[in-house]
């Protein structure tokens, strides 16, 4: 996986082979965007009794695949979210929690908030039901919103609906240009299948990420879990993680790395942990951490959630 320096020295020699000007060095700044959200997560207390009612604890909270990698990240390296949310005191109230954060936040503002209800069973598992609204509408972002741009991230919800779509492969291409690398993330076999599986790696390949995140599910479903060639062909890198089996990591198509996944006691909800993840990864990336090194941050960032709701690294009181 080539390191940012080196990205940045192929952007500037693509640049000069175009005629255009060397863009200057990047500052180190990830960038994410896409949905800034409000997660009302529902714990389940015992096994859920369809048509009547279920013991539950209800947590509301700061949510969105894309928030949730810039709120995981930004304490690990500098940190920029661009997204959409809508006009009123629940946006203001959304934007204040990711800022808070640390992260430095880009938003435009119109239509109506986004929400994800979770439904996590006494196991972990959860089921979701999305309602991005506002967060699908980000379009013609200020190019001064990626200055600085070291490295740009977006999870696969934001390609799920039109202008957002068009709007980050515009974005994929403006990081280009500026030398930063790209990575996206599956996001959700729902998601992949809604869309159609053929179609979003068509898309993917076109973009063509420095790094393509999955679950062992999503890979299979797009063909990709034990590399090949398809994994060749859509990103220079696929990582492949396994819950609590080691992360594979796929260069060319080739298995070049496998990373045990320290134990984890108490896991109480799965909610986030892929976007925790991507934080630690990415963040560890731009610190000039290898493949390796990568993945260890990206578990231990994982498992900083696995305990709480949602994507939040404390209980709430």
């Amino acid at each position: 996986m080539p390191s940012p320096a080196e990205r940045e020295r192929e952007g500037a020699a693509e640049a000069g082979r175009d005629g255009a000007a060397a863009r200057p060095a990047a500052a180190g700044v990830l960038v994410v965007a896409g949905d800034l959200l409000e997660d009302i997560v529902v714990w389940a207390s015992e096994p859920i009794r369809a048509a009547t009612d279920t013991a539950a604890q209800v947590f509301r909270s700061r949510g969105g695949s894309a928030a949730n990698v810039a709120a995981l990240a930004a304490p690990r390296t500098p940190t920029r979210f661009l997204g959409c949310v809508g006009p009123d005191g629940a946006g203001d109230a959304l934007a204040a929690a990711l800022a808070a954060t640390g992260v430095d936040v880009r938003l435009q503002r119109r239509g109506l908030i986004g929400a994800v209800v979770l439904l996590v069973d006494p196991q972990g598992e959860r089921t979701m039901f999305p309602d991005r609204a506002a967060a699908s509408l980000l379009e013609h972002v200020d190019p001064a919103w990626l200055d600085g741009v070291a490295w740009l991230h977006l999870p696969s919800y934001g390609f799920e609906h039109e202008p957002m779509r068009s709007e980050l492969r515009r974005l994929v291409a403006a990081a280009r240009q500026r030398g930063a690398g790209v990575s996206i993330d599956a996001s959700s076999t729902g998601l992949l299948e809604g869309l159609g599986v053929e179609r979003v790696l068509g898309w993917i390949a076109e973009l063509r990420p420095d790094v393509l995140f999955a679950n062992e599910t999503e890979a299979a479903l797009l063909g990709i879990a034990g590399g090949g060639a398809v994994a060749a062909s859509v990103a220079r890198a696929v990582v492949v993680k396994h819950g609590p089996a080691p992360t594979e990591v796929f260069e060319g198509g080739e298995l070049a790395r496998r990373v045990e996944v320290a134990p984890v006691a108490g896991v109480r909800d799965l909610t986030g942990a892929g976007d925790a993840f991507a934080a630690g990864f990415l963040a560890a990336t731009l610190q000039g951490a290898d493949a390796a090194g990568a993945c260890r941050a990206g578990h231990a960032a994982a498992a900083s959630v696995l305990t709480n709701p949602g994507a939040s690294t404390t209980r709430p009181a």
